[in-house]
């Protein structure tokens, strides 16, 4: 059962009597303003993404293969270790 014109008419003029002009009006003027703030908002998750991250930067001293590592149990750079 699909709504024909005559439905839509009727179901619009009733819509129109209970709300009246003023209030249809300003609500769509409210669901316009909600889309466009969604808009915004997805405009800007976009920009944001484009944006590099922030580098994450490794420990200051120098590292030793594991190998050498091994063989000298001594650390790299004992200036870490006097915190």
């Amino acid at each position: 059962m699909s709504l024909g014109p005559w439905q839509l008419i009727i179901i619009a003029l009733v819509v129109l009597v209970l709300f009246g002009r003023g209030r249809i009006s300003e609500m769509m003027g409210d669901f316009g303003k909600g889309i466009k703030s969604f808009k915004e908002g997805m405009n800007e998750e976009d920009g944001s993404a484009s944006k590099p991250s922030p580098r994450i930067e490794g420990p200051a001293h120098e590292a030793k293969p594991a190998s050498e590592a091994a063989a000298d149990p001594k650390p790299a750079d004992t200036r870490d270790s006097a915190h």
